[in-house]
């Protein structure tokens, strides 16, 4: 097995300590590097070659909005899970439509970030249904009017089949569920997420929901 490879960014060295201290109790997982600031992350991820970057949002110099924002712009870029005190927090919507994978909260239990890192590395989001729509419905409100209109004019790229596909993403589903409600396999959803991605030119899964809510395809909006 190919141990994920991790890098750690945090000002706290405290917190630093116990998420390293958490990931090291996992097989399948290897810490290849820590930061105690933004600023430190590009050299590091040249240096460690990371699957997965964990990085608190807040940080002195270079928060970890600006560093997301750098690293996923560079091609080959590692997944990035941001860590959080808030459940809905317009710092977190902006790191999301970087292409950040999501985020966990400081306080979530060692198991569920550690799984949160596993998700991510296989290409998963780590938002639940419930955080997404939190986020989703935070985001609402100023220009909507003209976001909906753009996202519907890139929305209008996909056939039917990938439209269906992309707003059971945007409600939350897994890659099963999907499956499920819309009579396929995995693997056909697996590639029709591949084909959205592509054709909206997103880098990941969160990215497709945001734009499906932008687009007004969730609950009974679907005109």
């Amino acid at each position: 097995m190919t141990a994920i490879r991790v890098l750690l960014v945090d000002d706290d060295p405290l917190v630093r300590a116990g998420l390293s201290f958490m990931m090291g109790g996992a097989e399948d997982i290897r810490i290849v590097g820590e930061a105690a600031d933004g600023g430190e992350v590009e050299a590091l991820v040249d240096r460690t070659r990371p699957d997965v970057v964990l990085m608190d949002i807040r940080m002195p110099a270079v928060d970890g909005l600006t560093a997301t924002e750098r690293l996923r712009a560079r091609p080959d870029a590692p997944q990035v899970v941001l860590l959080t005190t808030f459940h809905a927090d317009d710092q977190v919507l902006r790191a999301l439509r970087a292409g950040a994978a999501g985020f966990v909260l400081k306080d979530t239990p060692p198991g569920e970030i550690v799984d949160a890192v596993r998700r991510v590395a296989a290409g998963d989001p780590v938002l639940s249904p419930t955080v997404t729509r939190q986020l989703m419905e935070h985001a609402a409100g100023t220009a909507a009017d003209t976001r909906r209109a753009r996202a519907r004019e890139r929305m209008a790229a996909l056939n039917d089949r990938e439209r269906e596909v992309a707003v059971t993403v945007g409600r939350g589903l897994a890659n099963a569920e999907i499956a499920t409600e819309l009579f396929m396999s995995v693997a056909t959803v697996k590639t029709h997420v591949s084909r959205i991605l592509a054709k909206l030119d997103l880098n990941n899964r969160v990215q497709i929901a945001l734009l499906v809510y932008d687009a007004g395809l969730l609950d009974g909006d679907r005109h």
